[in-house]
Order: structure tokens, then C-alpha cells, then sequence
């Protein structure tokens, strides 16, 4: 599958009509960049996850500036990773380091245009400000019929269920989305959310899991509801222990479920969380 036009790379003879000439048409965030910079090689992929979010609502062009040093100090630019983003012509906002993404969602938010609300989706969303949860979820549940191309509406009411405590009925509708969905980065994050949460509910005890996983090593399933149950308890690190070892012994094991899940933490601690640094560096192994 090729790259989306709605990335491109940004070198010295097309910065004028790459950024200069789209950012009188629309948002483009330039991403300067470094492969000898690990924060940068953090970032890139995650801003590649957002662009493909928004569905080409903003252009991302990434400069490199081992390539083109000149150019990006011509920006302005001291430090790897920056962002910046491009409206008519100017530099109208930037971003230093690498951000966590709320962070990067409300910075690209601010210039991009939201998408139109439908009604029904517009009525969900009244009716769970007002407190009518069951009415939201129905609502929602009919938005998302109404608009399949739309990702943010079964996210929406996924979350609704899960507000309402209907985590089975959330978890069934996400594993019921069709490919190109499940590819967005937030469902990928709830649905392994989702799947802690289902696990550990019907899991034995941890302390009977532990029993049974130093019974039996390759116990998977063990392993994958202790990492569970250790979520809920708000014991990230043990979970990972858990699921870094279920990937070491077998990455598919319940659909890519243990990296799947790992990801998702690494998500909700943020870049800067030193346990994140260490178990990405031991996922890349793992996986490699």
C-alpha cells in the first residue's frame, strides 16, 4: 500500500508548492526531523496516526534536516523534533519536542477545520449532556449506521457503553468495525482498554495466576489475564512485565492482543514516562 497523498516529504525544491502554495488551500503541519534523533523517531509515527485520523483534513510534510539543514534553519528551526504549522503562507503556530497526543490533537485541532456534525450524531451528544445516557447510546448507535465512513462516532458510543457499564456490548461493537476502522490509532487504544477491562472481570484471583503461570510458563492466557487484572489495579508495570513476555513467547497470541495492549499504555503514560522508554525499546526487540 503506497503512502496517502496527505503525507509527503518536504525537501528544498518543493517547500515553496508543498507548504507554502497547499497552506493557502488548508492546515500543513511540517514535521522537522532527524533519524539520528531517537525523540524524533518516537514522534513521526504517531503524527503519521493523526494525519491518517483526520483523513487528509490537514497536509503533513516532513522535512529532514540532515538533508536540509539550511532550509530548516531558514525556519527557524534550532532543535529536532519541531512542528509547525502553515496557513496562507506563514508559520501561524509550532511545537517543540515530543509531545504526548492530546497534546498534538488539541495543537492540530485549533487549525483544522472540524468535521460536520450530522443530527443524529449532534442529538447523541445533547443527550448525553443532559445526563440521558441510555438515549445517547441509542442515538449514537444510529449515527453510526447513518455515517459508517465517520470513525469518531463508534468511538464515541463505544465510550458510551462503557459509561453505561455495557463493556461487552462496547467490546462487540468494535471488533465488529471493518478493517480501514480498526486501523484508527483511538479505537485500536479503547478496544485493548476494553479487553483489560472484560479480562479481568471474569479472571481467577492474581495471586492463583501466579500459580499457575510459575506452574506452567507458557500459560498464556494466565499471563494475559494477570497483565489485566494488573491494569485495573493501576500496576502498569507488572502488566507490561506480562504482556512484554506473552510477545516474546508468541506475538499473535489472541490477535496481537498483548501488543496491541502494550501500545495503548505506552499511549496513556506518555513518551516521557520512563517505564514507556524502556519496554518500547524491549517490544522492538521482541518483535524483531
Amino acid at each position: 500500500m503506497g503512502t496517502p497523498s496527505y503525507i509527503v516529504d518536504a525537501t528544498a525544491e518543493n517547500f515553496h508548492a508543498v507548504v507554502l502554495e497547499n497552506s493557502d488551500k488548508g492546515p500543513v503541519l511540517v514535521s522537522y526531523w532527524s533519524p539520528r534523533a531517537g525523540p524524533c523517531m518516537m514522534l513521526l509515527p504517531r503524527l503519521i496516526r493523526l494525519a491518517t485520523e483526520f483523513n487528509g483534513r490537514f497536509l503533513l510534510a516532513l522535512l529532514n534536516t540532515d538533508e536540509y539543514g539550511p532550509l530548516a534553519r531558514e525556519q527557524g528551526v534550532m532543535s529536532v523534533p519541531t512542528v509547525k504549522m502553515f496557513r496562507g503562507g506563514k508559520v501561524v503556530d509550532t511545537l517543540h519536542g515530543a509531545e504526548s497526543d492530546p497534546v498534538l490533537r488539541d495543537f492540530i485541532g485549533k487549525h483544522v477545520p472540524a468535521k460536520t456534525v450530522t443530527p443524529l450524531y449532534g442529538q447523541a451528544v445533547e443527550a448525553y449532556q443532559k445526563g440521558e445516557l441510555d438515549r445517547a447510546v441509542r442515538l449514537a448507535a444510529e449515527a453510526a449506521l447513518a455515517e459508517p465512513g465517520n470513525p469518531q462516532i463508534p468511538l464515541d458510543l463505544a465510550k458510551l457503553l462503557m459509561l453505561a457499564g455495557r463493556f461487552p456490548e462496547a467490546s462487540r461493537l468494535l471488533k465488529s468495525l471493518p478493517g480501514p476502522a480498526k486501523d484508527n490509532a483511538e479505537l485500536r487504544n479503547l478496544s485493548a482498554h476494553l479487553d483489560f477491562i472484560s479480562t479481568s472481570q471474569s479472571a481467577p484471583p492474581p495471586d492463583a495466576l501466579e500459580s499457575a503461570i510459575a506452574s506452567d510458563p507458557e500459560n498464556l492466557e494466565a499471563r494475559y489475564q494477570l497483565a489485566a487484572a494488573r491494569v485495573v489495579q493501576d500496576d502498569y508495570e507488572g502488566a507490561m512485565n506480562q504482556l512484554l513476555e506473552i510477545v516474546r513467547r508468541d506475538h499473535a497470541f489472541r490477535d496481537n492482543a498483548a501488543r496491541d495492549g502494550l501500545l495503548a499504555l505506552f499511549q496513556m503514560l506518555g513518551p516521557e514516562d520512563a517505564r514507556v522508554r524502556h519496554y518500547q525499546s524491549q517490544l522492538a526487540d521482541a518483535m524483531h
